[in-house]
């Protein structure tokens, strides 16, 4: 794939929900049943790959009109394993890009992390751990869902750290499953603080599908305590956000970070901008969901898209 020459200091950093990113084979220790060769949606090898290569095309248009080049770090969700990661750099649109990744198998009961791929020119990793969010079930029993994966590098020299999260669905109600994203916010928040404990000015960025909206109270509580600017706020409208379910849009899908990184220091990383990368490619081009992004499946159909969200992103300069 030609490239255009990067411009000067300029960093995209963004994140993906890739619609459920499973490999064709059985794991007996998860729930993957549904995307099995034999199974209702004959998830075979020839769908696999053509999954693999739209998202994989997806993440490679992702900031190059801004930067020239394709992303430096980008956080993964609903991801089956390691597997479908390095599947998944291996397509044509990605493996002429020096990308290496991380990812932990977490104890979520249908199989989906989160993982963070990253340009290895551009970032180092220096240290990554995950954080388990663990419920009590109402009939006894523990329930996790899927992981808050830190990471913690040098992008160009400069430490940051990344935090890749995925909260609970919205499946069981609204307001019955909004305890769960309440709690993984609070688990958030413990984490940013440990990280400041060590440095007070330290550059974080929270990314994820967080399943709530700017204005939720998930999402608000944890920018106004912990100092923590959310650029998404201005960016949904009726028409426009990173998902749509019955025909609302939702901004599930957030980049957030700490305030140092307004500071406008020679040789430091600066905040430039942020954005939902609703590119046409990826959204439905007729019918009466024309617009909206082009999935993979719905319900069982399979539609031979990207995904039913829509990347976000945002610009760092140097």
């Amino acid at each position: 794939m030609e490239k255009s020459p990067r411009l000067p200091h300029t960093f995209t950093i963004a994140f993906y929900n890739t619609e459920n990113l499973f490999d064709i084979y059985n794991d007996r220790s998860k729930h993957d049943r549904d995307y099995l060769p034999n199974s209702e949606r004959r998830w075979t090898k020839k769908r696999y790959q053509n999954k693999l290569d739209k998202i994989g095309l997806a993440i490679s248009k992702i900031g190059l009109a801004e930067t020239g080049n394709l992303p430096s770090i980008i956080g993964l969700a609903e991801v089956e394993n390691g597997k479908v990661i390095r599947d998944l750099l291996e397509t044509s649109y990605l493996k002429n890009t020096p990308y290496s990744f991380v990812h932990f198998n977490s104890k979520d009961e249908r199989g989906m992390d989160v993982a963070l791929i990253y340009n290895n020119t551009d970032f180092t990793v220096t240290h990554s751990e995950i954080y388990a969010i663990q419920f009590e079930r109402p009939e006894g029993g523990d329930d996790f869902t899927r992981d808050i994966l830190l990471v913690t590098g040098m992008l160009k020299g400069e430490t940051i750290s990344v935090l890749v999260n995925h909260w609970s669905s919205r499946r069981e109600g609204t307001q019955l499953s909004e305890v769960k994203r309440l709690q993984a916010s609070e688990k958030v928040s413990e984490i940013i603080k440990d990280i400041q404990t060590k440095q007070t000015d330290a550059k974080i960025i929270i990314m994820g599908d967080f399943n709530d909206d700017p204005h939720c109270k998930s999402i608000t509580q944890l920018t106004e305590n912990n100092n923590v600017f959310n650029p998404m706020n201005t960016l949904q409208s009726y028409n426009r956000g990173s998902l749509v379910h019955q025909r609302k849009w939702y901004l599930f899908d957030q980049i957030m970070f700490t305030l140092p990184f307004f500071e406008s220091r020679e040789n430091h990383l600066e905040f430039d901008s942020a954005n939902i990368f609703d590119a046409d490619f990826l959204k439905e081009y007729k019918g009466r969901y024309r617009g909206t992004p082009f999935r993979t499946y719905a319900g069982e159909k399979h539609k031979g898209g990207y995904s039913d969200h829509f990347p976000v992103y945002m610009m760092l300069k140097k």
